[in-house]
């Protein structure tokens, strides 16, 4: 084989060795977030967004990882940009949420939350969680029945989530129902025995029950 073939026969092979190593790193964010891999995730979909800004399985994997990484201000603005090229998409929207009312910002977190669950399927993955924030909102505004509903909601989802359970107790209680707030720290405890705050919240509503 002549020299010149010889080169062009490594540079056709070097191409197409590379084909499956860019695929792979193509799909790489969403690894790296199931991973735990949160800044290097949000790395990834960087530079997907970079080569196809319209690409909106990179926004919401991106959005989904700068939350678990704690950075809510770059995800409200990210979950935005996402929503100006896909208005309906539910990921987003629930995400949104969520960087919103880490950010403290109660009512555009409402807002958000009350759009996901009222547009999602019945066995949409995030429903629970949207109804939990829900609750952590009302009790953040001392609207402890709302609180209560929501809750209830979020643990008819997902019912093995034993800190859940303890929320719906605290509601219950600051709204003085006091057996159904024990009902829900029992509930606690037997999903996890060890739980200090059901514990103590038990035996605090138990003195208002005697």
């Amino acid at each position: 084989m002549s020299k010149k073939k010889q080169s062009i026969f490594i540079t056709v092979l070097m191409f197409f060795c590379s084909i499956p190593f860019y695929s792979q790193m193509k799909q790489d964010a969403l690894v790296l977030y199931n991973n735990g891999k949160y800044a290097e995730s949000v790395a990834v979909c960087e530079q997907e967004l970079a080569e196809n800004p319209n690409r909106i399985e990179s926004y919401v994997v991106m959005c989904w990882s700068l939350v678990r990484n704690k950075q809510y201000s770059e995800a409200e603005q990210r979950a935005t940009d996402g929503l100006k090229i896909s208005p309906y998409d539910l990921r987003l929207i629930e995400i949104l949420g969520e960087a919103r009312y880490y950010l403290g910002k109660n009512n555009g977190a409402m807002e958000q939350f009350q759009r996901y669950v009222s547009s999602a399927p019945e066995s949409g993955s995030r429903v629970g969680t949207a109804y939990y924030y829900m609750g952590e909102i009302y009790i953040r505004q001392a609207r402890y029945q709302h609180a209560d509903i929501s809750l209830t909601a979020a643990v008819k989802k997902e019912p093995l989530l034993d800190f859940w359970w303890v929320r719906l107790g605290y509601a219950r209680e600051m709204a003085k129902n006091y057996y159904e707030a024990a009902n829900a720290y029992d509930e606690a405890l037997r999903l996890n025995p060890a739980s200090v705050e059901a514990d103590r919240g038990r035996t605090r509503v138990s003195s208002k029950i005697q």
